[in-house]
């Protein structure tokens, strides 16, 4: 059986599909965070306000690890960027486990393995 026809193709895509679409929703929203601290949003404006609760549980994890810059009514909040990588890197993670349930044929998980001794 090809990987192609297997049984497990269609939900390790469906898997994938939704990392990456819950990966991105997470990265728009502390984008939007990074920018509107970055701008010097006023955090009593609804939106931002919005966005700054929502995010906070995202940001939360990472918020002692680097100081907070402050640049006339500015703040460049590392702590963002940083959960941004971190969050892209435990999806990325997520799917490479998705893909290891993958079905492989022989002769392909043979052509790989070989690969992997170069």
């Amino acid at each position: 059986m090809d990987s192609y026809n297997s049984p497990s193709t269609r939900p390790l895509y469906r898997g994938t599909q939704i990392v990456w679409y819950l990966l991105g929703l997470v990265e728009v929203l502390l984008l939007f965070r990074f920018v509107l601290k970055f701008l010097g949003a006023n955090p009593a404006a609804g939106f931002s306000n919005f966005i700054y609760n929502v995010t906070y549980v995202f940001v939360a994890p990472f918020l002692n690890v680097f100081r907070v810059i402050y640049v006339e009514g500015s703040i460049f909040e590392w702590t963002t960027l940083l959960a941004m990588l971190v969050y892209w890197l435990v999806a990325v993670g997520i799917i490479k486990l998705f893909l290891m349930g993958k079905t492989v044929s022989t002769p392909e998980a043979a052509v790989k393995l070989d690969n992997q001794d170069k």
